[in-house]
């Protein structure tokens, strides 16, 4: 069984906490381009939308991004030349929002290392928010599954925009593991087994909307997934079930991806299971695909349970009908 304290330090790293107060901006510090997203590195990119607003909802925008910038570096903190460097903010500016998310008690600072860390707040919120969601609740009992009988690593990824987040790895007893995909890695949808998996269970025109939006990163960043070549896994994991990362991301480590859903069809986020290429010849996927299959409909029936309780104490509902509908226990394009 995974740690219960392990279970909440995964499920609350990497929640999306929000502020209840404004962060007011000086003019010294106004500057193009303010805010920016994390790609695949948890470096700032220019790429995505920025928010353009001005006054208190641009600091609340950059704010919000130095909360997220520091979730993903949870398990070893961030210092204040790295959030400065990668964020694109000058250093009073930086530490302005700090101090402000400091009393807010939404981050806290390391007095020996002075390396920054999400604050108990964080935590609390990102609980609120597990009870809504669920999602990574309800995989963790099925990635210890996976992990146990395949002694491979299983992971948990959730969509954010047009990206994949890793929000949980589960190692196996495999003495040779892959570390191609850590916690709070970041990548565009298709670039990866979980990833791939989620964008093939989208709709088409869904698939070429994502396409666009990430072409120029894919082109800059990830040049073994092109337009022809994420196409072509698509096809080939809704005609399978199941997605496949044959050692793209890093060479030698290969993986397998299933999409989870919620009881009403909304893309909840996606199981995979990495190894290293000589044990994931074509059979061995097929006997990893029954697990994960497996374990992908385990999730989605606890999703149900969890989404169905509040509907029977408010009312009637339609049953478990389209739960059903819904659980493919595969890629659900």
């Amino acid at each position: 069984m995974v740690d219960v304290s392990r279970r909440r330090l995964a499920a609350n790293c990497h929640s999306k906490p929000a502020l209840a107060r404004l962060f007011p901006i000086h003019d010294n510090e106004r500057q193009t381009g303010d805010v920016h997203n994390l790609d695949r590195a948890g470096q700032l990119d220019t790429l995505e939308r920025p928010v353009t607003e001005n006054g208190g909802a641009q600091s609340v925008g950059r704010a919000l991004t130095l909360l997220s910038l520091i979730g993903r570096h949870c398990e070893s903190g961030i210092s204040l030349a790295a959030i400065v460097a990668e964020s694109g903010l000058n250093r009073p500016t930086a530490r302005r929002l700090l101090l402000a998310l400091m009393r807010s008690r939404l981050v806290e600072q390391e007095p020996e290392s002075r390396r920054y860390f999400l604050g108990e707040e964080a935590y609390v919120l990102g609980v609120f928010a597990s009870h809504r969601f669920g999602f990574l609740d309800c995989a963790l009992e099925s990635l210890a599954n996976l992990s146990r009988e395949s002694g491979d690593t299983s992971f948990a990824s959730i969509r954010r925009g047009d990206f994949s987040v890793c929000l949980h790895r589960e190692e196996g007893a495999f003495p040779i593991r892959t570390h191609a995909l850590l916690p709070g890695n970041r990548h565009p949808l298709g670039v990866g087994a979980g990833a791939m998996a989620m964008l093939a269970a989208s709709s088409d025109a869904e698939i070429a909307r994502v396409l666009a939006a990430n072409a120029a990163l894919l082109a800059e960043h990830y040049p073994a997934y092109t337009q022809e070549a994420i196409r072509a896994d698509i096809a080939l994991a809704r005609r399978r079930g199941f997605a496949l990362n044959p050692g793209r991301v890093l060479q030698n480590s290969w993986a397998i991806g299933m999409a989870v859903r919620y009881p009403d069809g909304r893309i909840a986020g996606a199981l995979s299971i990495a190894a290293i290429d000589s044990r994931m010849n074509e059979a061995r996927q097929g006997d990893l695909a029954a697990h994960l299959s497996r374990e992908v409909r385990a999730v989605e029936e606890r999703l149900a349970r969890r989404f169905d309780a509040p509907a029977k104490a408010s009312g009637p509902t339609a049953g478990r009908g389209d739960v059903e509908m819904v659980s493919t226990g595969g890629i659900g394009a």
